[in-house]
């Protein structure tokens, strides 16, 4: 109803606006008798005062000359406004004011119709959201997500979905949230811990703050090689002033990473930042007896047993190549790596022990081992 109120307000207005002027009279005949009048006056004043002296012959009639111009215009404009205020000017507003009145809102309601939606309902917020995927955009269906989740705070799936939205949407604190209660409903992984760590370094503006740190040490300790939280560690090392850390961290990830891996770029990137000019590229090595990214997505598929099985395999295998070949040092940190994250401190500890018989007094080579038994709580 506001709708039809305002449009009738419009049309008044706009007919009122062509009406107003059509209202007033002429005055030009009037207006031109009354001239005539007082020229005429104007002369006969300008005889007496002649008459009488108080101006001379040359400047009487000078004066009379314009007067009588000024008489003869008013004269002329009084005879020909008359005619025309008889009969033309009432006509033209009658026949103007009946358009004004009738055909202007006609015209107007008639194009409406044609071209208008005037049975159009109204589309309130839940009709929108209710429409297809597919004619909706990114940010009605995040709302409809949001309303769910409004109802039902629980729904861990519904965070989980809409977490990732959220960070390609620039919306960091929101996906802090969501991905916090994705692990409060669901449950903590490795992957859940580390994405709650990029939403944390993300709302911050890139630091990696105390809390983003806990929670890629948690996936870490959950899984050892989970890319995204070994490489914020790296980033974390760097933003602490331990840049040779840092180093160190990304250039074991460019060792043990596929050719192909896409995150190889930023680990690049990330090693031209802290490393000395000069120092070449690590180049992938030969592949290593180990888990591979196929083995990693195999073991998804797999029952928990199978998957403890599978893993004891490769624990079992990398710990044979090494006693034959004791000089892989990238192959002890992932053995002490493995046994530690299976629960097995005490083989754990034995493997440590054994790499640093093994790496003699490499002071960069014991750091490295050091720091990992700290982080796994294995020293000895």
């Amino acid at each position: 109803m506001s709708l039809y109120l305002i449009l009738a307000l419009m049309t008044a207005a706009a007919i009122f606006a062509v009406l107003l002027p059509l209202s007033r009279r002429p005055s030009d005949a009037a207006a031109g008798g009354q001239d005539v009048a007082v020229y005429r006056d104007q002369l006969d004043e300008i005889e007496r005062d002649r008459k009488s002296g108080l101006i001379g012959k040359a400047e009487a009639e000078a004066a009379k000359v314009e007067i009588s111009r000024r008489l003869l215009a008013a004269a002329d404009l009084s005879g020909q406004a008359a005619p025309a205020s008889a009969s033309s000017p009432v006509w033209r507003r009658r026949m103007t004011a009946l358009v004004a009145l009738l055909l202007l809102p006609a015209l107007s309601a008639g194009l409406y119709l044609r071209w208008g939606s005037p049975q159009l309902p109204g589309a309130p917020l839940a009709a929108r959201l209710d429409a297809p995927a597919e004619n909706r955009s990114i940010a009605s269906m995040v709302a409809q997500v949001e309303a769910h989740l409004e109802k039902n705070p629980d729904d861990g799936q519904g965070w989980q979905v809409v977490a990732p939205v959220y960070m390609r949407m620039g919306r960091f604190n929101e996906a802090v949230r969501a991905r916090a209660n994705t692990i409060r409903l669901l449950g903590a992984t490795a992957e859940r811990e580390a994405d709650l760590g990029e939403a944390q370094v993300a709302a911050a503006n890139g630091v990696v703050t105390a809390d983003a740190k806990a929670s890629f040490e948690r996936a870490l300790k959950s899984d050892a090689g989970n890319t995204k939280a070994q490489y914020f560690s790296g980033l974390a090392a760097e933003q602490d002033g331990r840049p040779e850390e840092a180093a160190r961290v990304w250039r074991a990830m460019l060792a043990s990473a596929p050719p192909n891996a896409p995150f190889r770029p930023l680990l690049q990137r990330s090693l031209a930042r802290v490393e000395p000019k000069g120092v070449e590229p690590v180049e992938p090595k030969a592949p290593q007896p180990g888990p591979t990214q196929e083995d990693m997505a195999a073991a998804q598929q797999l029952t928990p047993e199978q998957r403890q099985e599978m893993i004891r395999g490769m624990v079992d295998r990398l710990a044979e190549r090494l006693k034959s070949d004791s000089s892989d040092f990238e192959g002890w940190l992932r053995l002490v790596r493995a046994y530690a994250v299976m629960g097995e401190k005490e083989k754990a500890k034995e493997a440590f022990l054994t790499a640093r018989n093994t790496i003699g007094d490499d002071a960069e080579k014991r750091k490295r081992l050091d720091d990992l038994a700290k982080g796994l709580g294995i020293e000895g």
